[in-house]
């Protein structure tokens, strides 16, 4: 009892304060409107006021005060904060002070039984005008003057850019006492803007003047506001920093940031990805709310990194059911708590299965029904599937036919696989199968389901991929491995990549390759050099970096498209859907057959020459080359892929076309 006695007192203070801020807004906005109404009458009748004209004057006080009263709530202008005040208000009090100005002119010009001067409307009017701004104005100046650096605030810093973002959070730094530093002025790499003030503050140099800068101001951060900023400028910057030997944090831009948190709780390390300068992907939300509210989709693979990204961007369009298909019991407890905890009212279902099982599969299938599929389960390391070439047959081509087929069989209405541009002239294995399965999924479009690709290249963060790897390494005092100085790859952020796949998934009628814009291949080594920076530390100084080689079934830069296929834009800026060459259903089926049983007989040469004549240019790499014309390695190749097949493949089964 006296805890709800405790929680009621405090809401009704709370409630009682919010009425009185309300009251004393509204109360200074009658005084602006009286006070306009009566200087209007004085000034137009030179200070004395003829008798005859008191009853218009007191007439022209009621309405003004009743009509602009009635307007200004209209237009939410009692209730904003005066602190924040800005040009946007500045627009809306003007276009109140018009609306109810000219009401007010109508209502005493027509219906007032005195004589009104009508010089009094525009005098009003401007007054009205001037005085709401005036008041607003001072009030912020007044609490921003009357809020100085805290005085434990911490460090000094600096705002490196002395745009818009800037002085957003110049102010948000002035009003938010959880800041705890003080800002010592601003640097801007445009030297007009020198000796520039930016509410107040100086701007003091350019970025190249940074280590004199920090010397004179006894600064300890630098707070980079420059959400737009290109990858190159970003480097640019940190590199500057570096040199200055300060530390250096970034805010998101505008659009990424989560609503309510303020820019201050969202300042944040520069992390790779603004190194690369990865714009805020735009989606047309209403599109995927129509495909996924309301739906019931299944995710495989649902785990990874792909595929995790997948299941907490639908999670967010309010599914009537997500169910997430993995084989690694770990991973997918850790995926399962995370979206009971993010999305309480979501109907997630956790199923472990493996895409090579058939039974588990149409088990899975019939108890669900789901009406669309993200496919995103793959073996996807190159070096390593060099190794297990029966393996990476049998789960990214059999295991991705089986999700497929199965899809088809429980009346799936869209099925979307995730690809790699490495399926883009294949020079290994995992490619190879990348590129067999989009022609498999393709021949299976027959009025059935909507069968789809989305190709796409590495994505930063992922497992396993680079970014960790070269992480870990740092941590360690070094050296940065790179395989060779002009490898380049395509990247992507998780996130990003998860959001065009599900935009992706709304185009087309079936049976396309879409492929997202990646944007320019990125240096390996010039990736490691930018890491060693966001670590505080020298490339070759601190960190070494070394070359070790091109691994098995690599190649210096992957492609996008292959020769035959012709580039088709969409509605969508970031994804172009490519036309090439389709596979008819029967040579499939066939070819899908012969691969089913070189796995079970365990037959290189076999699976090489099937996938080699599905996909004419995939090139097989040395070292498979090497095993198929060594009889002895063929032989100790066979022996050790045979010992790692722990389950027999099941029976195949075809989709009759219709």
């Amino acid at each position: 009892m006296q805890l709800l006695n405790a929680i009621t007192g405090l809401v009704v203070r709370a409630l009682r304060k919010r009425l009185a801020y309300l009251w004393i807004i509204q109360a200074v906005q009658i005084c602006i409107f009286v006070g306009s109404g009566v200087t209007a009458f004085l000034l137009r009748f030179e200070f004395s006021i003829p008798l005859e004209f008191h009853n218009a004057l007191w007439l022209g006080l009621a309405v003004w005060c009743l009509v602009k009263a009635a307007i200004f709530h209209a237009y939410g202008l009692d209730r904003g904060m005066w602190r924040y005040f800005a040009t946007s208000d500045l627009a809306r009090i003007a276009s109140a002070a018009t609306l109810a100005s000219a009401a007010a002119a109508i209502l005493v010009l027509f219906f007032s039984p005195w004589p009104f001067p009508r010089s009094t409307l525009i005098i009003d009017f401007l007054l009205t005008l001037l005085l709401s701004s005036a008041v607003r104005a001072a009030t912020r100046i007044c609490l921003e003057m009357a809020s100085p650096a805290p005085a434990n605030a911490r460090t000094r810093v600096f705002i490196y850019g002395g745009g818009a973002a800037g002085s957003l959070l110049l102010n948000e730094a002035r009003s938010n006492a959880r800041f705890g530093h003080a800002v010592s002025g601003f640097i801007d790499d445009d030297p007009n803007k020198r000796g520039m003030r930016i509410n107040g503050l100086l701007v003091l140099g350019t970025g190249s003047q940074l280590p004199r800068l920090v010397e004179e101001h006894d600064t300890r951060e630098v707070l980079i506001a420059i959400p737009s900023a290109t990858g190159a400028q970003m480097s640019g910057i940190i590199q500057r920093c570096q040199d200055a030997e300060i530390s250096f944090r970034t805010m998101p831009a505008i659009g990424e940031m989560a609503e309510g948190k303020g820019i201050i709780g969202q300042i944040r390390d520069v992390a790779v990805e603004d190194l690369l300068g990865r714009t805020a992907v735009e989606l047309d939300r209403e599109r995927i709310r129509k495909k996924l509210q309301g739906s019931i989709a299944l995710v495989t693979g649902a785990a990874g990194s792909i595929g995790s990204e997948l299941c907490r961007q639908i999670a967010r369009y309010q599914p009537a059911a997500l169910i997430a298909l993995e084989s690694s019991e770990s991973a997918l407890f850790h995926l399962e708590q995370e979206l009971r905890q993010r999305f309480p009212q979501l109907h997630f279902h956790a199923e472990i299965a493996n895409i090579q099982n058939t039974q588990r599969l149409r088990d899975v299938f019939r108890f669900y029904s789901p009406t669309v599929v993200y496919h995103a389960a793959a073996y996807k390391h190159v070096p390593l599937m060099e190794t297990h070439v029966f393996e990476a047959v049998e789960n990214n081509v059999i295991g991705t036919y089986n999700v497929a087929a199965i899809a088809a069989e429980f009346g799936v209405s869209d099925f979307v696989m995730i690809s790699s541009d490495k399926a883009v002239r294949p020079t290994n294995i995992m490619g190879a199968t990348k590129r067999v399965a989009e022609l498999v999924i393709r021949s299976l479009q027959n009025g059935g389901p909507r069968y789809v690709s989305v190709r796409f290249g590495n994505v930063l963060g992922s497992n396993g991929s680079v970014v960790p790897i070269f992480k870990r390494q740092i941590a360690a005092g070094g050296p940065v491995t790179v395989t060779h100085k002009d490898m380049r790859r395509y990247f992507m952020t998780i996130p990003e990549a998860a959001q065009l796949v599900l935009q992706a998934s709304t185009m087309g009628e079936g049976g396309e390759i879409f492929v997202l814009d990646m944007g320019k291949p990125v240096r390996i080594v010039d990736l490691a050099r930018q890491l060693i920076l966001l670590a505080g530390l020298k490339p070759g100084q601190d960190i070494r970096i070394e070359f070790t080689g091109i691994r098995p079934g690599e190649k210096l830069e992957e492609e996008i498209n292959l020769a035959d296929e012709r580039m088709i834009a969409t509605s969508h800026e970031k994804i172009r859907v490519f036309a090439g060459a389709s596979l008819p259903f029967e040579h499939a089926m066939r070819h899908l057959a012969a691969l089913r049983n070189a796995c079970d007989r365990r037959d290189l040469t076999a699976l090489v020459f099937t996938l080699k004549d599905l996909a004419p240019d995939y090139n097989p790499s040395k070292e498979i080359l090497q095993r198929l014309l060594e009889p002895g390695l063929v032989r100790l190749a066979t022996a050790v892929d045979s010992s790692t097949a722990q389950v027999p493949l099941a029976p195949a089964f075809v989709i009759q076309r219709s």
